[in-house]
């Protein structure tokens, strides 16, 4: 791959999760603490990227499998993206804003499938290639959080107003990137095909789907910590929710990095194990950590994140790229996104908010009760892919990888 499209692809992915950084992480304490919106609430307002997310795939299995160029079609949902952000900033009722937040999500989620596959389009050996170009996107979500925490806005509509405006710079850039044309471009297109209902035949490789599946599941539990750990900090007192949250994406760079050593190591299996049992043991430090108790033990499970993160997430995505034919692998990339950060995070945003709700008293909540949940939930998921993925697919895509 040439220097000057390696440098193009990290920049884009150094805006893509800029602007999600900018506004996720601390949303939650926005609307807490500023808005007053319920538990509940605020899980909604979680779950509406969830959403988007399960509409995602359809629209990229139609647009950029067959139809438009992926460069262009990212451009064009990032500039309506910037705006819409922009407005949610002005609103202050749960039932002006969510609609507005949904829509948003919508131009944004299918950018991340869209941005992962324009970059393997553009990689002679993804597996090598993508983490040293995704670690941008780290970067950009630890500068986002930084740059919110200096300004001193973790709590107010100022961190969609930052999202705003790197969106737009984005979809500008877009126009710009590698032209990536869609590759089933001319030929006649059935119901099945546009909706990307073709990738679903990848389900028929038992590792692949207990990989969809598991995904799935595990994110869940994952829910709780993108809702409420900034809104669990600022009750444990520790300020800047945003610069503490991203020691995690550091360390998240630190280890995408280093993945192309550990799948040589590990292979695919043991990596997404890894990943998996790293979630129960974050969970269970915030459980039982805290100012009164050991302070350490919140710190330990933020820095968790690279491995909770890099593990299963970007190992899921490098092998679903190599399990896919070349005209299915956006499609397949936005199936993915559809079991993740769609159907299991909607089911887990709502979920969080209803836990949250049942362990608080008096407006006191229950913490360590809180973060047990999760931890189960993570644990359940984590022998599940154990016992049923197969070892010997996952060592042969890492051989691939390697």
């Amino acid at each position: 791959m040439p220097l000057s499209i390696r440098l193009q692809l990290s920049v884009m992915m150094f805006l893509q999760y800029f602007i999600w950084g900018s506004w996720y992480v601390t949303m939650g304490a926005y609307l807490d603490v500023t808005q007053g919106f319920s538990a509940i609430e605020v899980g909604t307002a979680y779950g509406a990227l969830s959403i988007a997310a399960m509409i995602s795939p359809f629209f990229v299995g139609m647009v950029a499998d067959r139809f438009f160029a992926t460069e262009r079609v990212m451009g064009v949902l990032h500039l309506v993206g910037g705006v819409l952000l922009y407005l949610a900033a002005q609103l202050d009722s749960f039932a002006t804003f969510y609609p507005c937040l949904l829509a948003y999500t919508l131009c944004y989620t299918p950018t991340m499938a869209l941005s992962n596959s324009l970059s393997f389009q553009q990689m002679a050996d993804p597996g090598k290639q993508f983490p040293t170009v995704r670690v941008l996107g780290t970067f950009g979500w630890i500068a986002s959080n930084l740059l919110v925490s200096q300004l001193g806005i973790d709590t107010q509509a100022s961190i969609f107003h930052v999202g705003a405006a790197v969106s737009v710079a984005l979809g500008i850039y877009s126009f710009f990137l590698p032209h990536t044309p869609p590759k089933a471009k001319g030929t006649q297109a059935s119901f099945r095909e546009i909706l990307g209902l073709d990738a679903l035949k990848l389900m028929k490789n038992v590792s692949f789907a207990v990989l969809v599946i598991s995904s799935m599941l595990i994110c869940i539990p994952l829910s709780f910590y993108y809702a409420q750990t900034s809104q669990f900090l600022v009750a444990t007192g520790i300020s800047n929710a945003a610069a503490t949250l991203s020691l995690g994406q550091a360390m998240e760079a630190l280890f995408l990095l280093l993945m192309p050593l550990f799948f040589v190591q590990l292979g695919v299996k043991k990596m997404m194990l890894f990943g998996m049992i790293s979630w129960v043991i974050r969970y269970l430090l915030f459980a039982f950590g805290g100012p009164d108790e050991a302070i350490w033990m919140l710190y330990a499970g933020i820095l968790l994140h690279g491995i909770c993160y890099d593990f299963f997430f970007v190992t899921g995505q490098i092998y679903v790229d190599k399990r896919a034919p070349a005209h299915l692998r956006s499609s397949a990339q936005g199936m993915i996104t559809f079991a993740t950060y769609g159907l299991g995070m909607l089911i887990g945003t709502w979920f969080s908010g209803v836990v949250v709700e049942a362990f608080t008293a008096d407006e006191l909540r229950d913490w360590t009760a809180i973060w047990l949940v999760p931890a189960g939930a993570s644990a359940v998921v984590f022998l599940v892919f154990l016992l049923l993925f197969k070892e010997k697919e996952s060592k042969a895509v890492a051989a691939q990888v390697a």
